[in-house]
């Protein structure tokens, strides 16, 4: 668990993948300049315009190379720092981190760097007639060719930034990064009947027992939990735990963590090794944590119905792929897998919902777009979708909670009459199909 969230970060910085590019650049030019200087190349002799430069043209020519590559990194750098910067001001600063992640930004700063760090351990190399003479012909050709190899690269990436920047590739991107999280971490399906409710039950009825509190000892957002270590935690003390926090959740030094079905505080061992089952950090990540990712996609939908921008069209967008998000959801099963020792229950488990994930989608943009019939319109054929695909009856439920919610919306500030009763037909259409759906599941 540590160690897949130091590789996140990793992942996540803009030095990690430039650094092993250089240094991959230096290995290759001191293999290269190795092999000049241990192997008789016959292609020298053979091509002496291509590898047959001296020492002050080679000098000269890796001296153009190295200045304009060290330049080009410079300007490739504040792009995408521009980038950055427009993308938190226009969609949500949350997506800051999919930038960082992004690949072809990191390789591309990479590619620039190490070129340049090439030339420079080449350049050390060449010596003139009054000092030996060396020319490692062949490392000087590589370099030239790495210079072409650098101007391809910077082509595309000119082309890549420009497409990255744009709302739809933006949401597109967040909204996979979710899509891959919900199938690592919610892989089961629910079943037609299938009672979500069981394992709530099962909790609720051990909540008057005495229970000892385990306090965190560091504030942040909880990344990810070692759901083994609790377990194997509560089957050495024979007793039962509960997580007073998820996954997502902030939590403050001090404040409960879990809880042990014990009377009595514990003590520092059990406190210290129940903490190192938590990961603690300054933000969240999407991989571990699903609602996170439809945050980010909530929070561009927020942005774009703000006054001062007022981009309906891209709130619109977020609709759409948040609606892609809950049809995946629609039918797996999501709720909290208690630890079981043998069929005995040792740790009350704490996480998503159906219902929870739902309300994170919808509720703060149903919220915020009072009057805008576009929205309301295209978030109730949403639901209309996810109710097709949605397995049990208490899912329906809260479709349709949603929906009525979204009607009582749409009835106080619609206030033309013509929109108000286009968008009736249209409520009655979709409340007629998730009858007609509900009668299909009967």
């Amino acid at each position: 668990m540590k160690l897949n969230h130091w590789w996140q970060e990793l992942r996540s910085s803009f030095w990690f993948v430039p650094a092993a590019i250089v240094l991959s650049a230096v290995v290759l030019a001191t293999v290269l300049i190795t092999v000049d200087a241990t192997v008789d190349l016959r292609a020298v002799e053979r091509w002496p315009l291509l590898f047959g430069a001296g020492a002050a043209g080679a000098r000269g020519l890796l001296t153009s190379v190295a200045g304009s590559m060290i330049t080009v990194a410079g300007v490739v750098f504040s792009i995408t720092l521009v980038a950055i910067s427009l993308t938190s001001s226009e969609y949500s600063s949350r997506v800051i981190r999919n930038f960082m992640r992004d690949r072809v930004n990191q390789v591309v700063l990479g590619v620039f760097v190490g070129i340049f760090a090439y030339c420079l351990v080449v350049l050390r190399t060449i010596r003139g007639g009054g000092e030996g003479g060396f020319v490692p012909s062949l490392a000087v050709l590589a370099g030239l060719i790495l210079a072409f190899v650098g101007i391809a690269f910077l082509i595309y990436f000119i082309h890549h930034i420009s497409m990255s920047i744009q709302a739809s590739n933006i949401i597109a991107r967040a909204a996979q990064e979710t899509l891959s999280a919900v199938d690592h971490l919610f892989p089961g399906e629910l079943a037609e009947d299938e009672d979500e409710n069981v394992d709530g039950d099962l909790a609720t009825s051990l909540a008057n027992q005495p229970w000892s509190v385990v306090p965190a000892r560091h504030t942040g957002y909880i990344e990810s939990v070692d759901a083994d270590a609790l377990l194997d935690a509560a089957r050495e003390r024979g007793t039962i735990l509960r997580m007073e926090r998820g996954i997502g959740e902030f939590v403050v030094e001090g404040a409960p963590l879990v809880s042990l079905l014990a009377p009595g505080d514990p003590d520092d061992e059990t406190t210290a090794g129940l903490n190192a089952a938590y990961v603690v950090s300054r933000q969240r990540m999407v991989e571990a944590d699903a609602a996170y990712g439809i945050r980010q996609i909530v929070d561009i939908a927020m942005k774009a119905l703000s006054p001062g921008i007022n981009d309906t069209t891209t709130a619109v967008m977020c609709v759409d792929y948040l609606t892609a998000i809950l049809v995946r959801l629609a039918a797996r099963r999501i709720g909290p897998s208690h630890g079981l020792d043998q069929g005995e229950l040792r740790v009350i488990a704490r996480g998503p919902s159906f219902e929870s994930l739902l309300a994170k989608a919808f509720d703060q943009i149903r919220q915020n777009a009072a009057g805008n019939v576009a929205i309301m319109s295209r978030m109730i054929d949403a639901l209309q979708t996810i109710a097709g695909m949605t397995a049990g009856p208490g899912r329906r439920r809260v479709l349709r909670n949603q929906v009525q919610w979204i009607a009582d919306l749409a009835e106080r500030t619609i206030g033309s009459p013509y929109d108000l009763a286009r968008f009736e037909r249209r409520l009655a259409h979709v409340l007629e199909a998730m009858e007609a759906m509900e009668a299909d599941k009967r």
